[in-house]
């Protein structure tokens, strides 16, 4: 499986939200990670209209968790962002190959796919996100 970038930054700002455990705003996200603020501001609309962030207007306003980290799960965001994760068309469509009543190939990638994403659905944003420590050393690093 190979994430979009739009995917990509999804999961940064997650992060990012869950390290700052405060407001922020899209240009701090943009700024941390050196991506465009109009490319950020996709990706936290996304974010959003799936439930994932509050966006907070006026004074005082900007972005925040709308969930616990430990209520989010990677594989769960994944799915949201990417739709269709399947390595072959064959294993989520009928009759798209002429051996693929017989074929054992599509089984095996049906099973990598479950376990991936079971794996993926075990892991949340509180398991993956850095300390406001690691992101101060990210950020000087950068500059």
């Amino acid at each position: 499986m190979r994430l979009t970038t739009h995917t990509d930054f999804a999961l940064r700002t997650l992060m990012f939200l869950a390290t700052t455990n405060e407001r922020a705003t899209v240009a701090q996200v943009a700024l941390q990670y050196g991506v465009s603020t109009n490319h950020m501001a996709k990706v936290v609309n996304q974010l959003s209209r799936l439930g994932y962030i509050r966006s907070i207007r006026g004074i005082g306003g900007g972005i925040e968790l709308a969930r616990q980290p430990a209520d989010i799960r990677l594989g769960e965001v994944i799915e949201a962002f990417e739709g269709n994760m399947h390595m072959l068309e064959c294993v989520a469509t009928k009759y798209v190959c002429t051996i693929q009543s017989f074929c054992k190939l599509k089984g095996a990638f049906a099973e990598a796919e479950r376990l991936q994403l079971e794996y993926l659905n075990s892991v949340t944003l509180a398991d993956v996100a850095p300390t406001k420590r690691q992101f101060g050393r990210a950020s000087s690093l950068t500059s």
